[in-house]
């Protein structure tokens, strides 16, 4: 596993945001582990975390330009937080995210930022893929814009079924025609903690969860 791979599945673990147990998911499963960006509640944690996705978009997409988009609510602090990051790396990008009720008093509508207009380029940052979902849900939200999506970065690649047999983020890219990247997946996820043996029993719940939930690809 490249190690930065394990440092990042390591940051998540220590930040209580990779749990094991009983969960259910925003896709209605019942899952054996849970990742809750909700979690991180300090700066330190929230600027390490911001500094994670915009080594991925810089890896991914280099110097290019787009507003950052963070879905309410724990898009938000990724969203500002990987800006802040970018804008250390030399990368000034707007960023904006979304209310969950539209605002019927001072400035208004849906949007709080740097809101982008027709033909202007958007990139979602989120915390996960189950179903698809979450993704679907900000794809209604930014229809109105008549915006391009270039990209949407998530923490971890679940590597479900989506609607189909194919995986949640193969059946992103092929619907909406814009690649889903991720730091990790629940392999690299799976590699890690099959470096202690205590884990073992987390693992083979994950493996069964995945032999029922899993992707075919």
């Amino acid at each position: 596993m490249e190690n930065y791979k394990r440092e990042f599945i390591k940051f998540l673990e220590g930040a209580g945001v990779l749990k094991f147990g009983d969960f259910t998911a925003k896709s209605g499963r019942k899952i054996p582990y849970f990742i809750n960006a909700g979690d991180i509640k300090t700066g330190e944690l929230i600027s390490k975390l911001g500094a994670f996705y915009a080594d991925s978009y810089t890896e991914k997409l280099g110097s290019r330009r787009a507003y950052l988009y963070g879905p309410a609510y724990k898009g938000i602090p990724i969203a500002v937080s990987a800006s802040i990051a970018l804008a250390e790396r030399g990368l000034d990008l707007p960023f904006f995210f979304n209310r969950k009720e539209a605002k019927d008093h001072g400035e208004g509508g849906v949007f709080v930022g740097s809101v982008p207009g027709a033909g202007d380029e958007v990139v979602i940052v989120e915390d996960v893929i189950t179903a698809g979902t979450a993704i679907r849900e900000s794809m209604e939200n930014l229809s109105g814009l008549g915006v391009r999506v270039a990209a949407a970065f998530v923490m971890v690649d679940r590597k479900e079924k989506g609607r189909g047999e194919k995986s949640a983020m193969a059946e992103t890219e092929e619907e909406f025609g814009f690649p889903v990247y991720s730091v990790v997946d629940v392999y690299d996820i799976i590699e890690y903690l099959e470096e202690k043996p205590e884990n073992a029993e987390n693992v083979a719940r994950i493996r069964a969860y995945l032999a029922v939930n899993g992707a075919a690809e």
